[in-house]
């Protein structure tokens, strides 16, 4: 799993008269929860960009007045005005420890409906996991080649080895859909016996798709004819 460096200082002042002194010089103030304690720190918004504006999963060595603590994004805090990053919160991966993360879905393959004029429809970018952080990988891999015309894969059909799934097991994640023209077409095979012939349809032709569209009716059973 990739991972990036960010560099900043131990903050020992806060509130917002202190956090706003950092914000004016470009500073982003951060916490880092779940290890021994937790730990308030600053680092420049640039030190960010790489973590925060990316969909990889990764972790980040945050390395404070000489010591480094391992970590994946928790969560953001953007300006609803000017859209900035204002502040973050990390999670320090502690060996022992499971882990709840958000993992990005990797689709592989060509679903057999798609290959039958289907279109694929990815319900889901990413699943929550609970593991121990040595488990923790960029994305999860979800081979779609088996996936037929209607069909979904849902959040059971995911069978990832020392991940505990926590989103609902009958969410679907992805869907082979009929598109139009196939619906279409589909009409036009296969028309509803007995449906009322459109207006304007001669009756003649009107008996003939009947007849055409229920080639398997039953004949009629045998008996004496009456006289005319």
């Amino acid at each position: 799993m990739k991972t990036i460096t960010i560099e900043g200082q131990l903050r020992t002042e806060t509130g917002k008269k202190a956090t706003r002194q950092l914000r004016s010089q470009d500073m982003v103030p951060g916490v880092i929860y779940g290890g021994a304690k937790e730990i308030s720190f600053a680092a420049p918004s640039l030190a960010f960009k790489t973590l925060v504006y990316t969909p990889d999963f990764q972790q980040a060595n945050v390395m404070l007045n000489g010591s480094t603590y391992t970590c994946i994004l928790k969560d953001l805090q953007f300006d609803k005005v000017t859209d900035k990053l204002i502040h973050v919160d990390l999670l320090e991966l502690v060996q022992d420890k499971k882990v709840i993360a958000d993992i990005p879905l990797k689709f592989t393959g060509v679903a057999k409906g798609v290959k039958d004029g289907g279109h694929l429809i990815k319900k889901m970018k990413s699943l929550k996991i609970k593991t121990l952080p040595k488990y923790l990988k960029e994305h999860i891999v979800v081979d779609i080649n088996n996936l037929e015309l209607n069909g979904n894969i849902r959040v059971e059909d995911i069978k990832e080895e020392n991940y505990e799934l926590l989103n609902s097991p009958r969410i679907p994640i992805a869907s082979v859909a009929l598109t139009r023209e196939l619906k279409q077409e589909e009409a036009t095979v296969a028309p509803v016996a007995g449906a009322a012939p459109a207006a304007g349809t001669p009756a003649v032709a009107a008996t003939t798709a009947a007849t055409a569209a229920a080639p398997v009716a039953a004949p009629a059973k045998p008996g004496k004819e009456k006289k005319k």
